[in-house]
């Protein structure tokens, strides 16, 4: 059974920073936000490794691993949940995941591929929406509030 939905697709697709979250050696959580996020189908989510040396001694120890995407002027998202897993560069299937992603300057630094097997999805909303606000009235809010942090 796909547990990605069209909906938790189009979200990782428009927002592509997700929030990984892994178990340090110590039980500590560990949160990386990673850049390359893709959905390799309904069921795995995919990033790839460029500068990750935590994450990745992370899930050689334990594969646990959540992700989180929030669009930040809707104040809405998704958490992931499931089991990683690494795809070593050199490999048949090292080359077939770098065929997904466009070239750029950073292409070919990827060291590794990071697979989640998704077990478990739930949405992530705002409590703003239990007071009674509405996504349009949310969306111009961090608009306005977005533009006004910006560089001058």
């Amino acid at each position: 059974m796909a547990i990605l939905t069209a909906d938790m697709k189009r979200v990782i697709a428009e927002q592509k920073l997700g929030f990984v979250a892994t178990v340090n050696a110590d039980g500590t959580p560990n949160l990386s936000p990673k850049g390359t996020m893709q959905v390799l189908d309904d069921d795995h989510i995919i990033f790839a490794d460029i500068r990750s040396p935590g994450t990745m001694a992370n899930i050689a120890r334990n594969p646990a691993m959540e992700i989180n995407f929030v669009d930040p002027f809707s104040r809405k998202g998704y958490r992931f949940k499931g089991t990683a897993r690494v795809v070593a560069k050199g490999t048949k299937e090292f080359e077939t995941l770098i065929a997904r992603y466009p070239a750029s300057m950073l292409s070919d630094r990827y060291r590794a591929f990071v697979v989640l097997q998704v077990t478990a999805a739930a949405p992530l909303i705002s409590p703003a929406y239990d007071a009674g606000a509405t996504e349009p009235a949310l969306r111009k809010q961090y608009r306005a509030y977005f533009d006004s942090i910006q560089p001058k």
